[in-house]
């Protein structure tokens, strides 16, 4: 019998993938001249293979050592979907805390936005964001809201951050390098960000699995419905956001 944290955890890395896979396919449907089909290709074969042996897995440890693997290749797409600015934006890999460089910068920031939004929504659905499945346990750290952003991270924060740097709505000189080798947002520039965040918020979508129009903004809220259904009996199994 499969542990419940085991099958929430599983759901939200199959959720964070699928994801993951439709970016870099919807980047080679939208840009077929301009993006490197085979690399692509290539990419979402990989994740397509990891989708499939996360399904058959039912050890937590062995989840997170499968969402590892599948985080390499999907990090080696990144830099395709990134269609101007190159040499001012290219991603190396994730660096946290402090952030290393420009993409890191606008990542660390979305992300800090999705898991304020999904430890909110969490709290309203009367769950704790403080007690998770995946991420362990750890004072002040709102351990839930993480394992719930992983299947919106790519999809929300990722697509967000490089709709703005190939729309050139944040450039080079919107970043402060400091002392210590960390990259931060000029105060300017984070004002910008955060009202693009909210405006991109209010754009509407069908929830692919209740089928109802909402907000971007209101998906983290729906996920956490979702889950509390599951949680209280109402639904057998936790649906994750697999967006179309």
């Amino acid at each position: 019998m499969m542990g419940t944290s085991a099958l929430i955890s599983r759901n939200f890395i199959i959720g964070k993938l699928f994801n993951q896979k439709w970016m870099l396919e919807r980047a080679k449907r939208n840009y077929p001249l301009r993006i490197d089909e085979d690399k692509i290709n290539d990419i979402s074969a990989k994740l397509s293979r990891k989708i499939k042996e996360i399904h058959r897995c039912s050890d937590l440890e062995r989840l997170r050592g499968l969402e590892g693997q599948a985080a390499t290749y999907y990090n080696q797409g990144f830099n395709v979907m990134i269609l101007q600015q190159q040499a001012d934006f290219y991603f190396y890999s994730r660096s946290r805390r402090p952030p290393k460089d420009k993409i890191n910068a606008l990542l660390s920031f979305a992300y800090t936005l999705l898991a304020n939004d999904t430890a909110a929504a969490l709290e309203t659905v009367g769950l704790d964001a403080y007690v998770g499945f995946m991420h362990q346990d750890r004072p002040g750290r709102v351990s839930l809201a993480l394992d719930m952003m992983e299947e919106l991270r790519g999809i929300v924060a990722d697509r967000f951050v490089i709709s703005m740097i190939n729309r050139k709505e944040v450039t080079a000189k919107d970043f402060i390098e400091k002392e210590n080798g960390s990259v931060i947002l000029t105060d300017e520039a984070r004002k910008n960000f955060l009202q693009k965040w909210q405006k991109k918020k209010q754009e509407s979508l069908k929830h692919p699995f209740l089928g109802e129009t909402i907000s971007w903004g209101l998906v983290p809220y729906a996920q956490a419905l979702l889950l509390a259904r599951f949680l209280r009996g109402d639904l057998d199994e936790y649906p994750p956001f697999l967006w179309k």
